[in-house]
């Protein structure tokens, strides 16, 4: 259960460095991406961003 939390923590923080590049595709716009602001600065959850990304993975692994 920890080795999954951490997989996923490690994979919102990556999405969420990368989410500039990954909006021109649509990505960090799905519904389930939690946006808010607090204290003037933007900050983003990509949820459903991080598992669309994961099973995409999980298939590509799956194959290989």
């Amino acid at each position: 259960m920890l080795r999954w939390t951490f997989t996923i923590f490690l994979c919102v923080i990556v999405l969420s460095a990368s989410l500039p590049w990954l909006q021109k595709i649509g990505l960090g716009r799905l519904p389930g991406d939690v946006r808010f602001r607090l204290f003037g600065r933007d900050y983003v959850l990509p949820f459903a961003s991080t598992i669309v990304l994961s099973l995409v993975a999980l298939v590509i692994g799956r194959l290989l």
